[in-house]
């Protein structure tokens, strides 16, 4: 239990210390003030039953009348009461929704913790669920719980006070023969009924965490299955793979429905104590008090008051009970949630087995190796130096670790050891499949700066130049290979980079379209040094080397 205390605290942390935090923890006290009002409620409430029914036992037409018109004032204040702290709640919930899911995106893309974390024997599953769903349900279930839990501390002290005021009597009976008198017996009452009933629930509720983490796992996963379709609906209609892709949804599917009816059956089991416990806790009090009525302590006014009193005690102490599931489901989100922003800020962290450092003109790799995360080595590189402004094409065969090595360049890769000392200025890295966000194709020439940030008229004639200029008005969805390659190419055009990386960056296109472009970037970008990684020469761009890289067990080519 301590660790789940901790983990809901450092999520507390993330909601509250933000930018406007004094605004929201403004607004969370007013939240609370106005959900304290129901205990002031319930008090008058409690007063106002005592009055009625005696002026009904009295049979007083008149102040039985004028009651009816103060318990229609009371509950007209107290709906007012509801419903403005209800709208004020809704507004906190979605500040601090907004503060917890900037703060686990944060951690998720700082210092690529998102790639580490995909590429880990310990990888998180389904990160977009854990910040999309999971924010949303711990700050809705913290809300909902947190106020409640206070409004029920509050109310208990007032409870217990009236009760103890009402029930100055004391419960009389015989055991054996022994005379055993209990003063103030409804107090400890509730108190035993209540420790009774919250062990009785906990017992037969323990398992559902656990069944609730694996839901939302299972379901997460189904999910991922169709999204992750919808990116290749060419693919699979090529290969005629409709019959495969319905077996893993149902198969996904599958586990998603033999975990939930683990979870109903829990709840059932669960619910045949709760829902009896719920429904009998208001008349469970008048049964309790009775004695007291027969004894002839109270009369039928008092009794009735004496029964409210005691139920409010009760349903407060049972807030445990009543609360006993949605307290599963926060804990469950709390731990899925904070493992996962604790993950991220270890992935950010974590050391590079490579020396990185910053030198002032020329890139330089000494004594590189690179390895697979299993081991297996993949390239060595002695001595390499690459200046401001050269043309250097590494060729090799497949398999050998080109894309790792422009990894390793990025700073990311961490498997291998050696030194790479960067040059300052600007890099910029095409991979052979260039990544297309969602919006226009000028949003998506223009990634990740704005188009603003560039101006719109440079952007359009970026496209252009790259040969995209039909579809300069249209969506980025459902570029063809050979489109995404000339909008990577707009982009090194947009953000005229001093240091450029290409890793088979013109695969899609024909030859005259990789001439045409590499042409194009050699003459707008004259001083910037491009590292090409090709199977074919990037003739048009004349490169000043050429470095075979071979396997470490032959002899690597060396950039001097």
């Amino acid at each position: 239990m301590p660790n789940v205390f901790r983990q809901i605290l450092r999520l507390m942390r993330l909601c509250v210390h933000a930018p406007g935090s004094k605004i929201s923890l403004l607004l969370f006290a007013v939240v609370i003030a106005l959900n304290l009002g129901s205990v002031y409620a319930t008090l008058r409430i409690v007063q106002w039953t005592g009055e009625f029914y005696s002026a009904v036992e009295k049979v007083d037409g008149r102040e039985a009348l004028r009651q009816i018109g103060i318990f229609v004032l009371i509950v007209g204040l107290n709906s007012v009461r509801h419903l403005i702290g209800g709208y004020l709640r809704k507004v906190l919930e979605i500040r601090w929704r907004r503060n917890l899911t900037d703060a686990a995106i944060d951690c998720w893309t700082r210092g690529k913790a998102y790639w580490h974390l995909a590429h880990s024997q310990q990888a998180i599953d389904n990160p977009d669920q854990r910040i999309a769903e999971d924010c949303r349900l711990f700050v809705r279930g913290l809300l909902g719980e947190a106020l409640d839990l206070i409004q029920r501390v509050v109310g208990l002290f007032s409870y217990l006070t009236l009760l103890w005021g009402l029930s100055d009597f004391p419960l009389s009976f015989s055991i054996g023969g022994l005379s055993v008198n209990i003063p103030h017996y409804m107090v400890w009452a509730a108190f035993l009924y209540v420790a009774l009933s919250s062990g009785i629930t906990h017992l037969l509720g323990r398992p559902l965490k656990g069944l609730f983490v694996e839901q939302q796992r299972r379901e997460a996963s189904f999910r991922y299955a169709m999204a992750r379709w919808r990116t290749a609906f060419d693919e699979v209609a090529l290969t005629n793979g409709e019959e495969a892709e319905k077996r893993n949804f149902r198969d996904r599917f599958d586990s998603v429905v033999a975990n939930w009816h683990k979870l109903i059956r829990r709840e059932l089991i669960l619910g045949t104590f709760t829902y009896p416990f719920q429904h009998s806790v208001l008349r469970i009090p008048l049964f309790v008090a009775l004695p007291g009525y027969f004894a002839g302590h109270v009369a039928f006014g008092g009794l009735m008051q004496l029964a409210t009193a005691f139920s409010s005690v009760v349903t407060t102490l049972s807030w445990f009970i009543f609360s006993y599931r949605d307290l599963a489901d926060l804990v469950a989100t709390s731990a899925r949630l904070d493992t996962f922003i604790e993950s991220a800020k270890s992935a950010a962290g974590r050391p590079s087995s490579y020396a990185y450092r910053k030198t002032g003109d020329a890139t330089r790799l000494r004594e590189l190796r690179l390895d697979a995360p299993d081991g297996r080595r993949l390239l060595d590189i002695d001595d390499a130096v690459i200046r401001p402004g050269e043309i250097v094409w590494l060729r090799g065969v497949s398999g050998l670790g080109k894309t790792t090595l422009v990894k390793a360049l990025a700073g990311f890769w961490p498997h291998g050891s050696g030194i790479i000392e960067r040059a300052d200025g600007e890099w910029m890295f095409l991979p052979q499949k260039p990544w297309v966000p969602a919006g226009t194709l000028l949003e998506a020439a223009a990634y990740p700066m704005t188009v603003d940030a560039l101006g719109a008229e440079a952007v359009r004639q970026a496209i252009c130049d790259v040969g995209l200029g039909l579809r300069i008005d249209a969506s980025a969805d459902g570029l063809s290979g050979g489109e995404m390659q000339r909008l990577a190419f707009a982009r090194l055009l947009l953000h005229k980079p001093d240091w450029a990386v290409l890793d088979e960056a013109t695969s899609a296109l024909d030859a005259a379209a990789e001439r045409h472009l590499l042409s194009l970037l050699r003459q707008r970008l004259p001083l910037t040094a491009f590292l090409i990684i090709a199977h074919r020469e990037p003739a048009a761009m004349a490169p000043k080397r050429i470095v075979d890289l071979n396997p470490p067990d032959a002899a690597v080519a060396a950039l001097a």
